[in-house]
């Protein structure tokens, strides 16, 4: 069965670091791009980071870059989302997504950033 599933999630304070994970299993997660995305409540998904096939490139949005990285482990088939310097702000739920022939995604997991 192709799924990803997310964890890593929780409370934190202003200034404090999450690392994320995405278990991908049914697939191989560094043949595909994996996107992790972010949603809080009242605002639009927003596209976080990007990790092409094979670690080909990387992309983040501009309200994480320099905050966030995105990288994978091949030998657990996971991806990761280390977030650093966190603010309020960056509270959300975070989803990972792999681009396969249809888009795969979990069901999301909680940061929240606050004092």
């Amino acid at each position: 069965q192709v799924q990803v599933v997310e964890s890593g999630g929780g409370l934190v304070q202003p200034g404090g670091s999450l690392k994320l994970s995405c278990a991908a299993s049914g697939f191989t997660f560094s043949r595909y791009t994996m996107k992790w995305y972010r949603q809080a409540p009242g605002k639009e998904r927003e596209l976080v980071a990007s990790r092409g096939s094979g670690g080909a490139f990387t992309r983040y949005g501009d309200s994480v870059k320099g905050r966030f990285t995105i990288s994978g482990d091949n030998a657990k088939n996971t991806v990761y989302l280390q977030m650093n310097s966190l603010k309020p702000e960056d509270s959300a739920v975070y989803y990972c997504v792999a681009i396969l022939s249809r888009p795969v995604s979990g069901q999301g997991t909680q940061v929240t950033v606050s004092s």
